[in-house]
């Protein structure tokens, strides 16, 4: 008698049973799946129905859809959606508008980049047939292997996989994968590939997505409730919140910044742009700096406003303090009213300054901490905004 085959510890897919899975996982998103036009406008035609397997939908909104929803929730994407349509209908649109136009309509969705990907995308799409295979998706802009796959299948029911976050710990827990995901791209791709149906990859994509953004979530998994319940190691293991692993995360750098909301005679507020390089580059900000050791907040807003922008100021009361969590920092800003005192301001570490009226702070494009800052200024200064601070 023969040594038996050890089977894959993925019992869904193994010994060819990935078809199971498939059939079992959209049957349950064939009753249970988000397919409201509420939630996912972009995944229905024009007459308003879910599209067949024969049926392909308009790229743009789907490309738009996907690239917000990178590191974002679905709730959170939907109205930063709709307004994005309304102001950019097709990509021409969105190619001959301004990158401060595009900026605006992003602002408060966070990783900023990706809008100026997106122009820039729009930019080299515009007037070209929409592309429908994968490697002109790649080559595009902010276009990874995840996002082409999402476009593709929802477009066009291409059978191309997707890996996002939700898919990566469904198929975490079915495996109870004893490592992190990111270790073992190359096999988290083999499973979702194995998954697809030839005649249904654009549900298949859809119902892995569902599945994980409403049962399998990251917190107390509702099991009871999973199609894949019974070929879930995790699941048998008793504790699939233990899935997927993760590697030890460092604490997170802590940064207390000085910034200065600086005021002119004439009662202006000062405005610097960041830098088109990083995660805020391109977005307008009061201007300000890390603290140093040993010196007090305002010692700080003095010294980096006359060695970033050139000049020298007065500084006042505090205005407000904001803590703010980025995925690798956490950042305290200290915010000071200050007077302008001399100097003419200069762009010696941004692309360009500019003196603007405080009403007038809604027309540029700033980081979400910066909101609360503007907040908080016209709440101070109210109708008195253009006069000079004394």
């Amino acid at each position: 008698m023969g040594m038996a085959q050890q089977t894959s510890p993925m019992i869904g897919l193994s010994a060819g049973a990935a078809p199971l899975m498939t059939r079992a996982l959209l049957a349950w998103w064939d009753g249970h799946g988000r397919k409201d036009p509420a939630q996912k406008p972009w995944m229905f035609t024009a007459a308003g129905h879910w599209p067949t397997a024969a049926e392909s939908l308009d790229p743009y909104g789907i490309w738009i859809a996907e690239v917000m929803l990178q590191q974002t929730q679905l709730a959170v994407v939907l109205p930063y959606w709709q307004r994005w349509m309304a102001a950019f209908p097709t990509v021409e649109t969105l190619a001959a508008a301004s990158l401060e136009q595009v900026r605006l309509q992003w602002q408060g969705l966070g990783y900023y980049a990706r809008a100026r990907r997106l122009h820039e995308a729009a930019q080299l799409l515009a007037g070209h047939p929409w592309p429908n295979t994968i490697d002109p998706w790649l080559a595009l802009p902010g276009i990874g292997r995840t996002t082409a796959g999402g476009i593709l299948s929802s477009a066009f029911n291409a059978p191309v996989p997707i890996l996002d976050g939700n898919v990566k710990r469904v198929l975490a827990r079915l495996q109870a994968h004893p490592s992190p995901p990111a270790r073992d791209q190359a096999l988290f791709w083999s499973w979702s590939q194995a998954l697809l149906d030839p005649l249904r990859p654009r549900d298949v994509n859809q119902a892995l997505m569902d599945l994980g953004a409403t049962l399998c979530t990251p917190r107390q998994p509702s099991c009871d409730r999973c199609p894949w319940r019974s070929g879930c190691a995790a699941y048998a293991a008793g504790d699939p919140s233990r899935w997927p692993m993760t590697d030890h995360r460092k604490p997170l750098p802590f940064q207390v910044i000085g910034i200065g909301v600086v005021f002119n005679a004439a009662g202006e507020v000062l405005i610097d742009q960041r830098l088109e390089e990083g995660l805020l580059g391109g977005l307008w900000e009061f201007p300000g700096g890390k603290q140093e050791s040993g010196e007090s907040i305002e010692a700080c807003i003095a010294r980096e406003l006359q060695e970033e922008l050139g000049i020298a100021v007065n500084v006042r009361e505090e205005l407000i303090t904001i803590d703010h969590a980025y995925s690798h920092k956490k950042l305290r800003f200290v915010v000071h009213l200050c007077t302008w005192v001399s100097g003419e301001p200069q762009p010696l570490a941004c692309q360009q300054v500019r003196w603007v009226r405080a009403d007038d702070l809604g027309n540029y494009a700033f980081p979400a901490a910066n909101a609360r800052i503007i907040e908080a200024l016209l709440v101070q200064v109210g109708d008195s905004a253009q006069k000079p601070l004394h």
